[in-house]
This record gives structure tokens, C-alpha cells and sequence, in this order.
């Protein structure tokens, strides 16, 4: 499978996982951001990790507009 074609069977999940993780922030306060890296680095495949980290990172600046 191609680059393009894992991003694209995997994206919604990616978006799934990291509304996941970001909903969990105001919970964990200033202990999400260890935590959130924790599972992030759990993720497998690599690429599949750096989709959700992408997908997190939108979601936080969203939140700060």
C-alpha cells in the first residue's frame, strides 16, 4: 500500500483518535501533555502516530482561535 493510499484508510480514524485524545485535556490539565504523548508514542504504525499527532495539533489550534 502506497503512502497516499494508507493516509486515505486511515485518516477518519487518525481524526476519531485524536478528538479522543484532545477531549481528554481539560480532564488531565497540565498532566495531558505527558499523557498525550505517551499514546501517541503507543500508536503503531509510525505513520499511523504521525496522522494523529497532525490531526491533534489542528484540533489545538482551532481551540485557540
Amino acid at each position: 500500500m502506497n503512502r497516499a493510499d494508507f493516509h486515505l484508510q486511515n485518516l477518519d480514524s487518525a481524526r476519531e483518535e485524536a478528538q479522543r485524545l484532545f477531549a481528554r485535556k481539560a480532564d488531565l490539565q497540565g498532566a495531558w501533555l505527558n499523557w498525550v504523548a505517551t499514546q501517541i508514542y503507543a500508536l503503531q504504525p509510525a505513520a499511523y502516530a504521525s496522522m494523529v499527532r497532525r490531526e491533534l495539533h489542528s484540533l489545538q489550534e482551532k481551540s485557540e482561535t
